[in-house]
């Protein structure tokens, strides 16, 4: 009459244990589904990180980016990396992706504008008129670098190839170029006294105080500085949808305005 409760309790004890080992397998797999990557533009950093703080999106889970050139990410996410969503500072390199099938139909959208300006080292006193044919040798000084981002893949230095090619002085002006890997790090080259003029984004100098504007590129110089957004295949979730909302909503919007964006050019 005593082997049954002892039968029993083993049958229970070997229930418990596997219930337990399944529930440990499990949840990493439920941590990783709630963790949320975004691969954004460099530029992006100091307000996506501020985004990314506030209690809206901390409500989604663990949502954390990773900074890059656009051209950059564009390659990762075609590599496989684990991107839940794309944010790119121009069109073409969300078009690579999209054309590789990889952003989840019908989430694509533009959130963000942008301006193209020339910076210098905060001292500097430097005055120059941005209009066709513009001394911008000159103004470099004999051995003085242009800090930008690379001009053939990187879109900031898309940009700028296109504005100083408008404006007829990227011949002269391409041999003093130096070349970065992203926008920010261009801007870090001026920032630092590195180089004496940059081209960036405007949002990169206002939340940079170690540089100032010296001009702005006008428009039709080159393409509309748009950033489109996408949710990425293999990683649609409501969270992630969610996520792609709130980045154009209006209360994100406004800190987006804060660090120097606008809204898309329609």
């Amino acid at each position: 009459m005593n082997r049954r409760p002892a039968i029993f309790s083993r049958f229970a004890n070997r229930t418990t244990a596997r219930l337990l080992l399944a529930l440990a397998l499990f949840a990493p797999v439920v941590a990783q589904a709630e963790d949320l990557l975004i691969f954004a533009a460099a530029s992006l950093k100091p307000s996506l990180d501020t985004i990314i703080a506030t209690p809206e999106v901390t409500a989604l889970g663990s949502v954390k980016a990773s900074y890059a050139a656009s051209s950059q990410l564009a390659k990762q996410i075609e590599a496989g990396a684990p991107a839940a969503l794309f944010i790119s500072a121009d069109q073409d390199w969300m078009n690579y992706v999209d054309e590789k099938k990889l952003v989840v139909a019908g989430t694509r959208m533009d959130i963000l504008g942008n301006a193209l300006v020339l910076i210098a080292p905060k001292d500097s006193t430097l005055k120059l008129d941005i209009k066709p044919g513009f001394d911008l040798v000159g103004a470099l000084g004999k051995d003085g670098k242009l800090a930008l981002g690379e001009p053939n893949s990187v879109p900031a230095g898309k940009y700028a190839k296109a504005a100083l090619t408008q404006l007829g002085i990227w011949d002269a002006v391409s041999a003093h170029v130096a070349s970065a890997e992203n926008v920010r790090a261009a801007l870090n080259f001026v920032a630092r006294g590195e180089a004496p003029l940059g081209v960036v984004y405007r949002s990169d100098a206002i939340s940079e105080p170690a540089v100032r504007v010296v001009g702005t590129f006008p428009d039709g110089t080159h393409a509309r500085i748009v950033y489109p957004a996408a949710l990425i295949a293999g990683h649609d979730s409501p969270a992630a949808r969610k996520l792609l909302d709130l980045l154009h909503a209006a209360p994100e919007q406004t800190i987006f305005r804060t660090y120097g964006f606008d809204a898309p050019a329609k």
